[in-house]
């Protein structure tokens, strides 16, 4: 059963320069906020990595400095190591939320130009003297490498003595002429509007040939809507974005897809959490093809092996020579999570595409995800980039070509449907589990809603009416600002002035670390939810079977197990602060062990990829952020396997913004539905999020509640 983590910085090299005196000046309350505002950004899904990795390296150069220092007295300096352990503790927590940052904590970790930057700025904002400045050899931005790049011995070997691994052109496909009907015209905007503005009963999914024999391992079999697919590949098809609902066996698929084209060496790019779980679904559907998984640095894969398993976490270490190995196919497993361009997961995956692509003319490239949309439809961009269906700027040639192919230009009244059947004829495969699956048992989501205790209650309310009453005096600043300036008046409620108003609370949120904020508030319900969602569990895991527990933040799951250990109930967990091993034994305790009736799932380390179809009840005692983190824990469950009506409990605390958060998030599902499915007649909910919609609500009804 997992701990809380618990990392503090190491030793380093003594900082140089004094600090000042007093308590309130120098750098630990400089790294207090820094580190704070990370929580909450992290909280929020926005990771910066850099100042993540600058607090760390300068709490460990400070650690040090303490320790050194014989000009402070003992008791002084238990109070400055006891600070610093609390700032550690909090990076560690944010970590395991952000389980790609936990490597920045590693002693080894190569520090980036942008992390030392920013700790030099620390460092004088806190009245040190600055690091040095440490000139770096450049190289062009299309080979720019992190200096922590490894070439593990076998993969040299491997390269040196495959003659396979050299470019390809043979099979270069004859481009046709193209028309220039559409030359200057922008067209991602037309091409992803033409998803968003989809008409109910649109299809999303390319058409796909009938079934054809496959020789696959004895005791093995192929659900149709799988082997079409895999039949496609075995044809010809080479680009797919599989968003099969999650649960409808995607894995096996991209596994016989690769074997049907011979796309081998193959590389997998997954999640952390699921990687050693692609090790033997590998085993399972094509036992014949090698394996390899890559951990750290790589000393121990196999640089032979047909297919190369590596997690987001470690590719920056890797991308140099995976991208020059000679890939002929290239699977990339919960493709949502490079839907930031920005950031360096997305910029790791997108160039190993386009080197692949580059040596390979006609690679197997696939975008594997249940939930493509998160939160808004321009997070299509990315995947279709990965699969060289567009660029920054433009469609790609072949897209390129089924467009001008249509006679059509965006102002004419047709262009968006058929614009839209030409991306998803060149791969999207979208099927629902009612549609091909009718034989996996339905699933619901139950509401249960929960008292909580008096004091609990009045204390989160309270919460929340300070945090209203802020909102609600930042509205009236505005206005009478706005009639100073004008001398106009307002006449009810500016809803554009209210928006306005949120987006510049949910600005500060982040630079605060006092008062109270919509983030805040939802943290100490789900603390306050924790046991009653616990008992609740406890209580199903009794009278109906195993159980799926999953929650956001560590206390809650802390809280969890706490409650389960006092009433001797035996449980695993799946933490983000696990190494691969660890998680696995723990989900092969719970899926094996008849003894072990509940798993403490962490909503972002286990919401993807696990098949946990033992149990057929989930709880979710926190509330996601959006629709798609919580489908994806809920069929972690109702998947390909499952024999039991699927239920998941959502525990909401009543008479608080936890109910709010529930209407906004079963809102948010419109978005996929209208832009894969083709269903829902309501019209497409805006792309803002969660977060600006429940406080827009919370004004909104406190201005209405004080003209009434």
């Amino acid at each position: 059963m997992a701990q809380n983590a618990r990392r503090s910085g190491g030793t380093g090299t003594a900082q140089r320069g004094r600090r000042r005196p007093r308590d309130n000046d120098g750098i630990l309350p400089v790294l207090a906020k820094a580190v704070r505002d990370i929580e909450t950004n992290v909280q929020r899904g926005k990771v910066d990595s850099a100042k993540f990795q600058a607090v760390a390296l300068q709490v460990r150069d400070e650690r040090a400095r303490v320790k050194a220092d014989t000009s402070v007295t003992d008791a002084q300096r238990d109070i400055a190591l006891r600070r610093l352990d609390g700032i550690a503790t909090i990076l560690a927590q944010t970590a395991t939320r952000e389980p790609s940052l936990f490597s920045l904590l590693a002693e080894d970790a190569e520090a980036t130009e942008a992390a030392l930057r920013l700790k030099r700025e620390m460092q004088v904002a806190g009245g040190l003297a600055p690091d040095p400045e440490v000139e770096r050899p450049r190289t062009p931005a299309t080979t720019a490498r992190n200096e922590r790049q490894v070439v593990p011995q076998s993969v040299a070997a491997a390269q040196l003595a495959n003659p396979f691994l050299a470019p390809d052109f043979g099979d270069a496909p004859q481009r046709r002429p193209m028309q220039r009907r559409l030359a200057g015209w922008e067209l991602i905007t037309p091409l992803l509007n033409s998803f968003e503005n989809a008409a109910p009963g649109a299809g999303s999914c390319m058409d796909l040939p009938e079934p054809a024999p496959s020789h696959l391992p004895a005791g093995l079999e192929l659900m149709p809507h799988q082997a079409r697919m895999v039949t496609a590949a075995a044809r010809g098809h080479r680009t797919f974005l599989l968003a099969d609902e999650p649960g409808l066996g995607k894995t096996a698929q991209a596994l016989l897809a690769a074997d049907a084209a011979n796309a081998y060496p193959l590389l997998c790019v997954v999640p952390s959490v699921v990687k050693t779980n692609w090790a033997r679904e590998v085993a399972l559907w094509t036992p014949s093809r090698s394996v390899t998984v890559i951990h750290g640095s790589g000393e121990t894969i196999d640089g032979f092996a047909d297919i190369v398993v590596v997690n987001y976490e470690v590719l920056d270490r890797h991308v140099g020579w995976i991208a020059t190995h000679g890939f002929r196919g290239m699977v990339v497993d919960e493709a949502h999570f490079i839907k930031n361009k920005k950031s360096q997961r997305s910029q790791h995956v997108l160039e190993i595409a386009d080197r692949i692509r580059q040596r390979v003319p006609r690679p197997l490239m696939m975008a594997l995800t249940g939930t493509p949309l998160i939160n808004d439809i321009d997070d299509f961009r990315a995947i279709w980039q990965l699969l060289g269906w567009i660029d920054d700027k433009k469609p790609g040639p072949p897209l390129m070509t089924a467009l001008e192919e249509t006679g059509l230009t965006p102002v004419d009244r047709g262009f968006q449907p058929a614009a839209r059947q030409a991306v998803i004829d060149l791969g999207i495969v979208r099927r629902r589990k009612v549609d091909v699956a009718s034989d996996i048992p339905a699933r619901r989501i139950a509401d249960l809603p929960v008292e909580l205790d008096l004091a609990t209650t009045r204390s989160i309310r309270n919460a929340e009416r300070e945090l209203t009453l802020r909102l609600v005096q930042r509205y009236d600043a505005a206005v009478a600002a706005r009639a100073e300036r004008s001398n106009t008046t307002v006449e009810g409620i500016d809803h554009e002035l209210v928006r306005r108003v949120v987006r510049s609370e949910l600005k500060d949120a982040d630079r605060s670390t006092s008062g109270e904020n919509v983030f805040s508030v939802v943290r100490r319900i789900g603390q306050a939810k924790a046991a009653l969602a616990a008992d609740y569990a406890a209580q199903l895991a009794r009278n109906a079977g195993k159980v799926v527990f999953f929650a956001k933040h560590i206390d809650v799951m802390d809280a969890a197990a706490e409650l389960l250990e006092s009433r001797g109930i035996r449980y695993a967990s799946v933490r983000g602060d696990q190494t691969p091993g660890v998680r696995q034994r723990n989900i092969d305790a719970f899926v094996n062990d008849p003894d072990v009736t509940i798993v403490i799932c962490s909503l972002t380390a286990a919401g993807v990829g696990l098949n946990l179809q033992v149990a057929s009840n989930v709880v979710l005692a926190e509330l996601s952020w959006t629709n798609a983190e919580q489908t994806q824990a809920i069929d972690r469950v109702h998947r390909i396997g499952q024999t039991e009506p699927v239920t998941a409990w959502r525990i909401i605390a009543a008479q608080t913004i936890d109910a709010k958060i529930a209407e906004l998030i079963d809102a948010k599902a419109s978005l996929a539905a209208r832009a894969l499915d083709g269903s829902g007649e309501d019209e497409l909910v805006s792309s803002a999020d969660i977060q600006l919609e429940a406080l827009v609500g919370l004004l909104t009804e406190a201005l209405t509640d004080r003209q009434a």
